[in-house]
Order: C-alpha cells, then structure tokens, then sequence
C-alpha cells in the first residue's frame, strides 16, 4: 500500500496500482462495493471523515462512500465531481473539493460545513486552498480574502473579524473549532469557540506582527515569531498555557509541532520543550536527557 487513511471506525488502502481496499465498520467506510468499479484503478488519494471517504482520481473525478449523511454520497453534486478537482478536505461530517478553476464543491451534514449554499457566490472562482475545523471550512481566496462556512460556533462565523480577513492571509490553521490566520504583515486573526482559541485578546498585542507559524492542538494554538519566541493560547490544558517553560520558550525556536493536547519546540541547540498535556506527551522529564547536546 502507498497510503493507509483511517475514519472513525474504518480503513481505506490506496495500492500501487491506483486501486482502493477497504476494511472495518462497513457502514462507516469499511465497505465499498457500491464503488467498487470506480476505485479499481486510477486512485491519487483517499481522504477520510468521521464515517466516510472521499477518494481522488488521476482524472480529477472523485468517488465517495460510507455513511450517506457524513458525506459517504455525494450524488447531489456528482456532476461538479466528475472532472478538474485539486485538493479534497475531509472534516469530522463533511467534505470540500476545490477546482482548477478555483471553486468549490462541498457535501456531507449540512450543519457540518456539507452545505454552502451561503457562500456559494464566493465559493465559484478565485479558492486557492481549504482547511477545515471538526465542523466548519475556511477558503483562502486570491488575495488573501477569507471565506467561512458551517457550524458557527466551529469556525464557520468569521463576522466579527471579518474587516481583517479582505486579504492579505498567508496561512489558515484550524484546530477543533477555532480558526487563526497568519497574514501577511506577520499578525494573527482567530475565530470560532473562544475557549478553543477562536478569541486570542489576551495575546493579541504579542500576535500583532512577527508571526511566521502558527500549529494547533485539538483545542490551543501556539505561535512561533521571527526572534524565536513562542506565543500560546486557548484551552490551557491543551497547551494554551506555556507559562511553566516561557523562559525556555522566549527566543531560539525553530519549529513547534502540535498532536491532540500538547506541543513540542525544537531549538536551535537540538533541544526539546514540550508542554500542555501530560498524558499526550506534553511531559517529556523522562526523556529530557536524550536531547541534551
């Protein structure tokens, strides 16, 4: 197999010869005899959901199966789907395709993000990219003007920053419902559930300027600047709060790197910082000594 993709209780393997096999709960993606015939060959990528996939072909065309409701049918939109997609999304209920000619096809729970029938004039030329949230999609259009759709609650209600996201965005990050956006001029712009980090007011002046990147947890952020610092937000226990190793994180990091509830610094020395939860690695004591130059 050249890529293995789980859902929530399945496995799609995409083989060297384009063909897809599949395993697990067959009402979440375990089976596709329904596409069989469609995923014999030709397959680039499989992409999954909570309970379906989405499978891209070397011919733009895309297949999906699974779970109707969480995107496993995509027949509604089957005809926007049969040539010229790019990129394929999957997000917790739904799926986003964007096309060579810039727009964007989505399907799966409405509520989700599957609909964006709000959007749709938006969304029907002039998409570059979309990052999703567990409930909600964002589209960086040419410009660097920001398009949001889906749970409001989850990232898809951008309004209130909606002033600073008519262009200039660079990169978007979206953790499980929140969304920040890096721009050009090096500040940050979140949204979506506050205590996930959708609202960063109490570091807004330090996420002003000098960002380069921004990575995310299931629910915090953390910001890495042009002097090496570090800047964190969001649920604390999920690594929004770094207070127990900010002097370690004030200068000299190169990267941070995020997995569900903790974060990981590597500093230009070889060292190793981690925080947020113990139980997802944000503890690393044991094994301090291996990173010691």
């Amino acid at each position: 197999a050249l890529q293995v993709v789980g859902s929530g209780a399945a496995f799609a393997a995409v083989k060297e010869d384009g063909s897809v096999v599949t395993w697990g709960s067959p009402s979440g993606g375990g089976n596709s005899d329904d596409v069989r015939a469609e995923l014999a060959s030709g397959v680039l990528q499989v992409v999954g959901n909570n309970s379906a996939f989405s499978a891209l072909k070397g011919d733009g065309s895309v297949v999906a199966w699974g779970s109707p409701t969480w995107g496993g049918n995509c027949d509604e939109v089957k005809s926007q789907l049969t040539s010229g997609v790019l990129q394929l999304v999957g997000k917790f209920g739904a799926f986003a395709a964007v096309k060579n000619d810039g727009s964007v096809v989505t399907w799966g729970q409405s509520s989700l993000g599957g609909n964006s029938v709000g959007v749709n004039s938006e969304l029907a030329g002039g998409v570059l990219e979309v990052v999703g949230t567990g409930s909600a999609f964002a589209a960086i259009r040419e410009g660097g003007s920001v398009v949001t759709w889906g749970d409001p609650s989850g990232g898809g209600n951008s309004h209130e920053v909606s002033t600073k996201l008519t262009g200039g965005v660079l990169q978007i990050v979206g953790n499980r419902n929140a969304f920040a956006a890096v721009k050009e001029n090096g500040s940050v712009v979140t949204w979506g559930l506050p205590e996930n980090g959708g609202v960063s007011d109490e570091v807004q002046s330090q996420l002003a300027s000098g960002v380069l990147q921004v990575v995310g947890t299931s629910n915090a952020f953390a910001a890495v600047k042009e002097d090496g610092s570090v800047v964190t937000w969001g649920y604390p226990g999920g690594g929004g709060n770094s207070d127990e190793v900010q002097s370690q994180l004030a200068c000299s990091v190169l990267e941070v790197v995020g997995n569900l509830g903790s974060f990981a610094a590597v500093k230009e020395d070889g060292s190793v910082v981690t925080w947020g939860d113990p139980t997802c690695g944000g503890d690393s004591s044991s094994v301090q000594t291996h990173f010691i130059q």
